[in-house]
């Protein structure tokens, strides 16, 4: 009886603990965001609305889930589905990481806000009228964990909502003037600097952001986004209506990345016309090139996002260069400063609660059972002596280019989930650096491929950059930088080809 009574008493402490630890576990916020993609993309004010909410959300996203995940919106729709539910379903089955977890419905950024209120030590105001002040909002909100907001004087803006009344968040940083005039002018002195304006007042918040915070060693140049500043709501329906990618915001907020959107070409200007020619080229240089004196040869610049050819620096926004040429001249550029674009590219270039799934579980190792010479001879691809039988025509179907988590997002339940996938022998080309933003579809392709689906990793390895240009062209060390880059993901992804 001794013994009866010994287990029994340990099950019951082992199962109050489990109590307790589940009682103890914050509720996962949970808020639809989806009634901005039904507004009235034609109307100038409702887009306003739209902006300043989905900036607020995705910057909170990034503040309150960098240690835990706490906050989940429900946003983007492909083809009718809802991404981010069909994520949320998926994981929250018997068994797989959500389940059982406490959920709390939000109805509204300000209730969020509220709920995450000690979490704030502000907001960053920035300048409706100088559109690049909206990314360097985004690169303070990682750093300073403060609230992006755009200043209106409107009482019905979000701006005064969450700035004034009893809960009030205080200004600490501002990027506009206080009464709402524009601060950077593009002449004279970069304000808040003893650097002389480049002539551009697009470029001059950027620089700003250079001298006071990346060469001050208040940034550590390992991430950055290049996503579209606020001059999306100009032309909102240019492209799909989330193509602002405002929501892919929330990693590298967490990551206290550095935001730009500037021309990787030097020879024009297709969206500040005033400035002289190639500032916006020489003001990314610049900015990459601290971010990699910054890095000290550690690693790679982890670079979200993807030239915006629908509005700016191609031939269709005005300019002369192709679209495509303009991929490649970006990917170019920035190899030159060892850094990889996670290339979330217009036409499935949202993605959503990346900052949430960054903290999903994987496995130690995901191996892949490799093949041999014996299974190659039973299927007559080798003779008996081993050689190649030339007799035969052979193909390799590609899947891909799985180098964008925001492309994989969005296209797992139409292709991954399509019941004829294992039919037939299909090489699945991922990048394994997809794995810091979302986890949890690498891992459910690994768990749930067939024998027929194998995987190697997309060109040109842990991330989309030319390792020719950064080995003729970078530091001297840079290449080994990135051998040793891949070799970590290779090595836990259970991958040798690229």
């Amino acid at each position: 009886m001794g013994i009866v009574r010994f287990f029994f008493l340990c099950f019951i402490i082992v199962f109050v603990r489990g109590t307790l630890q589940a009682k103890r576990q914050e509720p996962i916020v949970y808020i639809d965001m989806r009634y901005t993609l039904k507004a009235d993309y034609r109307d100038s004010m409702a887009v306003i609305d739209i902006w300043d909410n989905l900036h607020a959300i995705s910057a909170l996203q990034g503040i309150v889930n960098r240690d835990k995940p706490r906050l989940y919106i429900e946003y983007v729709e492909t083809h009718g589905r809802s991404i981010d539910a069909y994520w949320w379903n998926r994981y929250r089955r018997e068994g797989e990481w959500l389940h059982g977890r406490d959920t709390l419905r939000l109805q509204s950024v300000e209730e969020a806000v509220s709920y995450f209120r000690p979490l704030l030590r502000g907001v960053v105001a920035y300048d409706s009228n100088v559109a690049s002040t909206s990314n360097v909002a985004s690169s303070l909100a990682g750093v300073e964990n403060l609230l992006p907001l755009r200043w209106d004087a409107r009482p019905a803006s979000l701006y005064q909502k969450l700035t004034n009344g009893k809960d009030a968040l205080e200004v600490r940083e501002w990027l506009v003037n206080r009464d709402g005039s524009t601060l950077f002018t593009g002449k004279g002195q970069i304000p808040g600097t003893e650097r002389v304006s480049s002539g551009s007042q697009k470029c001059d918040p950027y620089l700003w952001l250079l001298e006071r915070y990346m060469k001050t060693g208040r940034m550590d140049g390992r991430y950055a986004g290049y996503y579209q500043d606020q001059m999306w709501r100009r032309k909102p329906l240019a492209a799909p209506t989330n193509h602002h990618t405002l929501t892919n915001h929330d990693f590298f907020i967490s990551r206290k990345a550095f935001f730009f959107d500037l021309s990787p070409w030097p020879d024009e200007a297709t969206d500040d016309m005033s400035q002289p020619m190639g500032t916006d080229y020489r003001t990314l240089c610049e900015m990459l090139q601290q971010a990699h004196t910054l890095r000290r040869g550690s690693a790679p610049c982890y670079i979200g996002g993807f030239p915006e050819w629908a509005d700016k620096y191609t031939k269709r926004a005005g300019g002369k260069h192709a679209d495509v040429d303009t991929e490649w001249q970006f990917a170019e550029l920035i190899s030159r400063y060892m850094a990889f674009k996670d290339a979330d590219a217009i036409g499935y270039g949202a993605l959503a609660n990346a900052s949430f799934w960054q903290h999903f579980p994987l496995q130690k190792r995901y191996s892949q059972p490799w093949t041999s010479k014996k299974k190659l001879k039973q299927a007559h691809y080798l003779n008996n002596d081993g050689t190649v039988d030339t007799t035969r025509n052979y193909v390799i179907i590609y899947v891909g280019d799985y180098d964008a988590s925001s492309w994989i997002s969005q296209r797992t339940p139409d292709l991954w989930d399509n019941p004829h996938r294992g039919e037939l022998p299909m090489m699945w080309c991922i990048s394994p650096v997809l794995s810091e933003r979302v986890p949890h579809i690498l891992h459910k392709f690994r768990v749930t491929a067939s024998p027929k689906d194998y995987f190697a990793a997309a060109d040109n390895g842990a991330g989309y950059l030319m390792p020719g240009v950064a080995e003729q062209n970078g530091a001297p060390e840079d290449i080994d930088i990135w051998r040793r880059h891949c070799k970590k993901y290779y090595k836990k992804w259970g991958l040798s080809v690229t």
